[in-house]
């Protein structure tokens, strides 16, 4: 879906973009509500994830991917990544969301297989045509290819760069910004090399109708839409196909590039930086509002050495190789995080007061800005689920990624995200694995003459039943194999493996016994589950029998929830077995309770 924005206008204008139809909404994790802002003392608890959900940042050298340290993102905080099973999300080993709503992904597999699913506006996904899917389609043109960069606009379309230097483009390409000399829709992927024969790309950005591509020399080319000059070619007409940059970037050596909606960025090698196109909001940081047909140096920045920038849709980013970050352009919603929303002609220090800052991120399609400091940290800034913060705010996160994720609009990602190295586990998945291990365990439970392998240390961290069983006047402290008489092998398993995982996975007969184990050992948690899980299995067959359980096990609700699921299918409940061998008392208190509802009114 093209995009038709007023692009001379002097006032950011997020609403003038067409909004693509909402094609999954945002749910749980990604979706904080709009007046909680996360932070240390004030942190939600994110349930344990799968390695497999994992994701981190690929090296990089100067801008947008910088490698820093094993930062994880947990991909399914975006909504389009629910769709995928756990096995297709453990194979994942690169991912990117974009588009108008956050509503496209595409991500390769470790076996170099390239996937998309989502709405495809206008043939963004690169599919050959433009009907949207919840099932992921393979991109058979990038087979065994590796991701180096990617890059989308605002129609959308679509750059990506493979590791040996090939450039690909698809999508939206009313203004030429596919650079294939053509206005016609990239339905399908089309590699692009007018005038990029023979040069290797390593890095592509793209602006909302723009596109720049870097080479491996350090050369930068540009192409498609040009009103501004963001095209850098020293005219305002567009450009059909890859044109290099010149003008001051002649005999400069390019080592990172970036866009706004309108304007352009070039970070070259000896830490200066260059910027092109719509300057209305001062988004090109050179100390006026005027927009520039070619590259113009920064010359507030003289003296500094810039590692990293980054843009927005109408502000920058930068930050210096000691750690010092610098914010100029458009602040209508906070974004520069100088605590007001005046706009910045030239770059401003911010965050001074606070320690070095390693990465900072930002994304043309959103006003949200967001750094990661030496410690780790995670602020964010700007516009945040609709809400205006002008001031860098303290997260819970652990990366950048995750502002993105749950508080950018649209919550597209700002980069491409890598998987983290196949050994990882994380600690929830570590334990997963390690129950009933007879290598590393130190414990056995022996139930019906089988024998559960567990580990003292996390009974003791788990469980206060066992934290008491393991004191010094406990006999079984002493033990190394504990006979369990009282409950069955299935229900006791279930129970120790529930300590590792979180999670119970029994029919709802045998929940019945992990109730009463539940009750007897005060596990409150693990008495709701199951009940929920009695609650989703029951029948007309076992309705009575699960009844009499809750009775016995004193749980209100569910007892509640069975007698009245056995009043609804009252005649079938009273022909089963399970109704006829319950004790009398039970029987005459189940009657009379079921006459009082009316269950036995004409």
């Amino acid at each position: 879906m093209a995009t038709n924005l007023n692009l001379q206008s002097n006032k950011e204008d997020e609403d003038s973009r067409s909004q693509a139809a909402v094609f999954i909404y945002n749910t749980g994790n990604a979706s904080p509500p709009l007046n909680f802002l996360p932070s240390p003392n004030n942190p939600p608890t994110p349930p344990f994830s799968s390695a497999s959900s994992l994701l981190t940042f690929p090296p990089h050298h100067h801008c947008g991917d910088l490698k820093l340290e094993a930062a994880m993102v947990d991909v399914t905080k975006w909504p389009l990544f629910s769709l995928l099973s756990s096995e297709e999300r453990a194979a994942v080993r690169q991912a990117c969301v974009y588009g108008t709503s956050a509503n496209e992904v595409i991500y390769t597999t470790h076996g170099n297989e390239v996937y998309a699913f989502g709405l495809n506006c206008s043939g963004c996904l690169g599919t050959g045509d433009s009907v949207s899917t919840i099932v992921p389609k393979k991109l058979d043109f990038l087979q065994g290819k590796k991701i180096a960069s990617i890059s989308y606009g605002s129609g959308p379309h679509v750059l990506l760069a493979t590791e040996d230097g090939l450039l690909f483009a698809w999508g939206h390409n009313g203004y030429s910004q596919l650079g294939n000399g053509t206005t016609n829709p990239g339905l399908s992927a089309v590699a692009i090399t007018t005038n990029l024969q023979n040069k290797n790309v390593t890095e592509v950005a793209c602006g909302s109708h723009h596109s720049l591509a870097l080479t491996h020399d350090g050369d930068v080319f540009a192409w498609g839409y040009n009103n501004s000059g963001q095209v850098g070619s020293g005219s305002t007409a567009n450009q059909p196909y890859p044109r290099k940059v010149c003008g001051c970037l002649q005999g400069k050596t390019a080592v990172g590039i970036t866009c706004g909606q309108t304007s352009s960025m070039a970070l070259v090698d000896n830490g200066e930086v260059y910027g092109w196109g719509y300057n209305g909001n001062g988004q090109l940081g050179i100390g006026n509002n005027s927009n520039q047909l070619s590259p113009c140096r920064i010359a507030t920045l003289q003296g500094l050495c810039i590692q990293q920038i980054v843009s927005g849709y109408g502000h920058c980013l930068a930050l210096t190789d000691e750690g010092l970050l610098y914010a100029w352009g458009a602040n209508t919603y906070g974004q520069l995080g100088t605590g007001n929303k005046n706009n910045q002609l030239s770059p401003v220090q911010i965050m001074a007061d606070k320690e070095r800052v390693v990465e900072i991120a930002a994304c043309h399609s959103t006003h949200t800005s967001a750094t990661k400091t030496q410690s780790g940290k995670v602020y964010m800034w700007g516009q945040c689920r609709g809400q205006l913060i002008s001031l860098p705010h303290l997260t819970h996160f652990t990366s950048t990624d995750d502002v993105f994720a749950c508080f950018a609009t649209p919550s597209v990602m700002w980069r491409l995200v890598c998987m983290e190295h196949d050994d990882f586990m994380t600690v929830s998945e570590a334990l997963r694995k390690e129950f009933d291990s007879p290598e590393t365990a130190d414990l056995k439970f022996s139930v019906d003459g089988k024998c559960i392998h567990v580990h003292k240390a996390v009974l003791k961290i788990r469980c206060e039943h066992f934290r008491s069983m393991f004191r010094s006047q406990w006999t079984e402290d002493q033990q190394e194999v504990i006979e369990i008489s009282q409950f069955s092998y299935p229900v006791y398993r279930s129970f120790l493996q529930f300590l590792y995982t979180d999670s119970v996975d029994l029919p709802p007969e045998d929940a019945i016994g992990l109730l009463d184990l539940a009750t007897s050992y005060c596990e409150n948690h693990l008495k709701r589950l199951c009940q929920q899980i009695i609650k989703r299995g029951i029948t007309v067959e076992n309705a009575f029998t699960l009844l009499s359980a809750a009775i016995r096990y004193d749980a209100e609700d569910l007892e509640e929830f069975c007698f009245k699921f056995c009043v609804n299918h009252l005649t079938q409940v009273t022909q089963t077995e399970a109704f006829w061998q319950v004790d009398g008392a039970m029987l005459k208190e189940f009657i009379s309770r079921a006459s009082r509802s009316g269950a036995f009114k004409n």
